[in-house]
């Protein structure tokens, strides 16, 4: 089973949109609360993102079963929505993803957020070198730790 990871064209988007609600949907699941962004982002917000942006792709049996979002602005690379399909989880693809941001944008700081309600994302974030530097409440129900990782 290879996995390959390139640029997402266009096309791929609304793949990478359907593959965002699945990822996401557990964690909405979790919190009661559908109304994440993740889950309401539309096509038209993607593309907008792919415009100012890099979206990757991994691809695996034929299929996009993860993705990432990398937008940069000055000497920082801001890494969003890394995502896997639950099906292809735990074969180290999140890390193969990183790895790719990393390799594209070198000698940068890289800068990502995730909910302390997800202490596995932030332990693949620590393990991959990414350390706690900020955490803000947006609900009561939601609390993000910042986390940054800086040049190699």
């Amino acid at each position: 089973m290879e996995a390959v990871i390139s640029k997402a064209s266009r096309d791929d988007l609304a793949e990478i949109l359907q593959l965002q609600y699945k990822a996401f949907y557990t964690f909405a699941e979790s919190m009661g609360d559908f109304s994440i962004p993740p889950l309401t982002q539309t096509i038209e917000e993607l593309v907008e993102e792919y415009m100012h942006g890099v979206v990757l792709k991994l691809v695996c049996d034929g299929k996009i079963v993860g993705s990432v979002r990398v937008r940069v602005k000055g000497d920082t690379v801001y890494v969003g929505k890394l995502i896997v399909s639950p099906d292809y989880r735990r074969r180290g693809f999140a890390t193969r993803l990183l790895a790719e941001v990393e390799k594209l944008f070198p000698e940068m700081r890289y800068e990502l957020f995730t909910s302390v309600a997800s202490p596995e994302n932030i332990r693949l974030y620590e393990k991959n070198g990414y350390v706690i530097f900020d955490r803000k409440t947006v609900s009561p129900n939601l609390t993000f730790v910042y986390m940054e990782k800086n040049r190699s």
